[in-house]
């Protein structure tokens, strides 16, 4: 059943102070409605530059270290390159194994000698000049252990 309408109902609320779309409104129609104030742009723009600054300025510091890092590495493998082919253009009567200590040293004509006799157990008087105390790594390369002083 359809209801019927009262058609003797006064409706309370006078007519020229009801909005037709109140969701379009500016401010809050309601007396429980959220209070709207009016927006700072500048304020608003200003937090959110200085907020962009400090993530960019972030992320650009961790792009830094990650590039000061790959430097580093490739010179370091860059040093092992130059000291492996000066061990390799050695003469050596041995056959180096992975992970062994060697030591090289330079003879008085300026070549290189690769030795498993360390300084120390030369004596005092050793036949050659130490340059430096090696180690031979898994792809080949050679690293320094110690350097002569």
């Amino acid at each position: 059943m359809a209801e019927e309408k009262d058609e003797n109902f006064i409706n309370p609320i006078d007519g020229e102070k009801v909005a037709l779309n109140p969701h379009l409104l500016p401010y809050a129609h309601e007396r429980g409605g959220a209070t709207i104030k009016p927006v700072d742009r500048g304020k608003i723009k200003g937090l959110a530059m200085r907020a962009m600054y400090e993530q960019t300025d972030m992320q650009l510091d961790q792009i830094r270290a990650q590039i000061e890092l790959l430097a580093r590495q490739a010179n370091e493998i860059q040093q092992r390159m130059t000291v492996s082919e000066r061990i390799y253009e050695a003469e050596m009567r041995i056959d180096p194994i992975v992970s062994r200590t060697y030591y090289l040293y330079e003879r008085s004509n300026g070549t290189n000698v690769l030795s498993l006799v360390s300084p120390a157990e030369w004596g005092a008087r050793p036949p050659y000049d130490y340059i430096a105390t090696v180690k031979l790594l898994g792809d080949h390369t050679w690293e320094v252990v110690e350097r002569r002083e």
